[in-house]
């Protein structure tokens, strides 16, 4: 009964924070004249306030420490430290903009943060692509290389309204109620507390009017890099076989639940390749610019691929 009640207290606490902050940005973003302009990359026909990320944050943040603050977390302390690198990376982009490369740079300093401090690192591929257990190099590699592309896949189909909430919402809820009835409830509460906090920004950014917010690089990147802690932790606590609930196949079923984010990210910088660019050189060729192309409203395309990931 505790842990419902503690995973219950995350979810409404980071949704109610969430639908209060985001406001706040808008006025702040309004006032300091902080606009998403359109351009190459964006969907957007009019300038838009962005920084909405600074609400998903701090709703995830606030809410996921006073959620496990019961429950014994070992490395709890390095994520937080490698989410909030990410922020203030995202914050910076958002402002300033800086180059892709500098971006890997933090990227790969958050990574190591995790691996080497927070301890979340692949030890094994469950038979997927025949790979087994993993040596601690392999594993080592393997996890850096998975967290940036997650954290890069989040930031780029992050070009319409609701996509990046809403596949991500739907990703926190399954990993999410997985972790709860097998029992892993600070992981449980993790994912539920960014559950809310997207549900809260995602009201404002898909049907606000007066009061619409994009979530920036800023919640893109956050975004990203706690999904791919969840998507590890789900597949290093599923090597149990003998363990209740436990699934087959985890790094294939997450592969599942992320196909669109992944397989779009991988297309576009295949076309970019192709062409002779940089694969981060903003472009139109991601399916939900297509979908618009094809006459589909930021919603219907946005719920169109949801429904059909």
């Amino acid at each position: 009964m505790q842990e419902v009640f503690f995973t219950l207290l995350t979810f409404v606490m980071a949704l109610g924070i969430s639908l209060y902050t985001v406001p706040i940005v808008i006025r702040i973003a309004n006032a300091l004249k902080m606009y998403d302009q359109p351009n190459a990359r964006s969907a957007a026909t009019v300038a838009i306030p962005t920084l909405g990320g600074i609400a998903i944050y701090v709703s995830f943040i606030i809410s996921a420490s006073i959620g496990v603050d019961s429950y014994v977390f070992p490395g709890l302390t390095s994520i937080f430290v490698a989410i909030l690198i990410m922020f203030f990376i995202g914050i910076k982009d958002d402002i300033l903009n800086i180059s892709p490369y500098k971006k890997i740079t933090a990227q790969l300093i958050t990574a190591a943060i995790l691996i080497f401090y927070a301890k979340i690192r692949f030890t094994n591929l469950h038979g997927f692509l025949g790979i087994g257990e993993l040596g601690y190099w392999q594993g080592v590699v393997l996890t850096a290389f998975v967290m940036i592309v997650f954290i890069n896949a989040y930031n780029l189909i992050d070009g319409i309204d609701g996509l990046a909430a809403g596949l991500s919402i739907f990703a926190t809820i399954v990993f999410g109620s997985w972790f709860f009835i097998s029992k892993h409830f600070e992981y449980s509460i993790l994912s539920f507390a960014l559950t809310g906090a997207l549900l809260g920004f995602f009201f404002y950014n898909v049907y606000g009017h007066k009061n619409k917010i994009f979530m920036g690089d800023t919640g893109s990147l956050v975004l990203g890099t706690v999904i791919s802690i969840i998507v590890i932790k789900f597949n290093e606590l599923n090597i149990d076989q003998t363990a209740p609930y436990s699934i087959a196949s985890a790094p294939a079923v997450s592969f599942a639940i992320l196909i669109y984010p992944l397989f779009d990210t991988m297309r576009v910088f295949v076309i970019r390749i192709l062409n002779k660019r940089s694969p981060f050189s903003p472009d139109k060729n991601h399916l939900h610019h297509r979908l618009l192309a094809l006459g589909f409203s930021h919603k219907q395309a946005t719920y169109t691929i949801i429904i059909g990931s």
